[in-house]
């Protein structure tokens, strides 16, 4: 099971990468398009932007691991692991259950979108937005599995989900 989630990550980080490299190529094609050849890439903003909003996104529910995300942790790294295991499971429940009230309004919005084209490249702009209802998705998803393993008695809280700076701070 390990190997195929590993599989998958690779897979989601590729994708990743290769959003990103189109940008970087993209935005130097502009570059050169506009001050060389003194004639700029219209459509080429339009595209930048869409695949910014993916990458955003995308990497946020599927290459960030938990510590990976921005979290404000001093209080929880100050108390005890029992503690430390509520503090876990309240907050699981509570991205699970503010994304949860949010996906179906969310994913209301952006099929209202598919009336909508883009200015320049004519892209419907559910299929733009959609990836923030992926990205709900997938959150609400991750922290439904983290909150299961929490709720176990026999989890003891691990450097997964402490600090990642704390073994650094451990090591100076």
């Amino acid at each position: 099971m390990k190997s195929i989630l590993t599989w998958f990550q690779r897979i989601a980080d590729g994708v990743a990468v290769a959003m990103l490299a189109a940008m970087f190529l993209m935005f130097c094609a502009q570059i050169f398009s506009r001050y060389v050849l003194n004639s700029p890439i219209g459509w080429s903003s339009e595209l930048l932007l869409t695949l910014w909003l993916w990458v955003i996104f995308w990497a946020g529910a599927f290459c960030l691991r938990h510590k990976d995300h921005i979290r404000f942790d001093l209080l929880f790294l100050s108390v005890p692991g029992k503690v430390q295991r509520v503090f876990l499971i309240l907050s699981a429940l509570g991205i699970i259950i503010g994304f949860g009230m949010s996906f179906l309004p969310t994913w209301d919005y952006i099929t209202f979108y598919k009336i909508k084209k883009s200015a320049i490249l004519k892209w419907r702009l559910d299929y733009v937005f959609s990836i923030y209802g992926v990205f709900l998705g997938v959150i609400i998803l991750r922290y439904s599995v983290s909150l299961i393993q929490y709720l176990n008695p026999k989890y003891k809280v691990t450097d997964e989900d402490a600090d990642a700076n704390k073994d650094e701070q451990v090591e100076q």
